[in-house]
Order: C-alpha cells, then structure tokens, then sequence
C-alpha cells in the first residue's frame, strides 16, 4: 500500500461528474492519495494509518517538525489513488497490473480510514473510484511518500 502524504493548510476533493460537489474537505492536516497494491492486506492499511496518525511533521513552538495530527488537531483527507502503482519502465503509456482490483482496493481504502477513526483522526474522503478534482493548499511544503513493503523490511532490521 502506498501513500503520499502532503502536509496542508486546507484541501478538498469535489466530484467532477456531480458539477463540482464537495465530497471532503479539510483545513490543517493532511491530503492523503492512497494506492492499493495487489499484494497488499490488511496489515498493510493498519500499518499505515498508524504511521500517518503518529507522523510527526507539524511545527512545535520552536519551529521544530516535533508534532503529530493529535496535537495539532490535525484532520487527513484521504483520496484512492491506484495511479500510485504506475510502472512506466516501459514505453510512455503506464501500466497498472501492479494495482489492486477495484473491490480488494476499496475494501481496504476503507480499513485505512476505519483504523484513523479508531485511531483518533477524524477523516473526510473522496469517492472511491469517482472522476475527482483535488484541491489543496500546500503547508511547507511538506510531503512523505510512504510504503507498507517498509514494514516488512522494519522487523528485519
């Protein structure tokens, strides 16, 4: 599972074929673009939304990136993103064999958020698998790539 984490000031996702409907919107926190790997599982969504809940990016009084979503009373957008498993190693035109299909991948999008909630993050979202037009205010900027094939490779070490 792969997440690029942008640390924002606002962000909101409206659905193009809905004439620009908000679906989520945000003010301090984090835009989420979440991709789901065919391999991926449910440890996977657990793992990072545990990460992203504790990512310690915001500024403390000192200036310091020292604060997580908690602490700033933080907020995450979190928006699918299968274009996140493009392989472009050959030709121009990406392929997308390496994403999860649709029910596997919405299935566990929705763990993901599941698990913020429980975790104490209160979340808005996009639409799964919906033409959308993202909208953000980058803080920073500020932005992590994360993925879940580091959790593995976390207990080796």
């Amino acid at each position: 599972m792969r997440a690029c984490v942008q640390r924002v000031s606002s962000a909101s996702v409206a659905l193009v074929e809905e004439n620009g409907r908000i679906s989520g919107q945000i003010e301090r926190g984090f835009l989420v673009l979440l991709g789901v790997g065919v391999a991926d599982q449910e440890a996977d969504a657990l793992y990072l939304a545990k990460k992203i809940a504790q990512l310690r990016v915001f500024d403390d009084q000192d200036g310091r990136m020292n604060l997580n979503l908690s602490q700033v009373d933080g907020k995450v957008l979190v928006v699918s993103q299968f274009t996140l498993y493009a392989d472009c190693v050959k030709g121009n035109r990406p392929s997308f064999t390496a994403a999860a299909l649709p029910q596997d991948a919405n299935r566990l999008y929705r763990l993901f958020i599941t698990e913020l909630n429980r975790l104490g993050i209160q979340t808005e979202e996009g639409v799964f698998q919906a033409n959308m037009a993202v909208r953000l205010v980058n803080d920073g900027p500020v932005t992590i790539l994360l993925d879940s094939i580091n959790r593995a490779q976390n207990r080796k070490r």
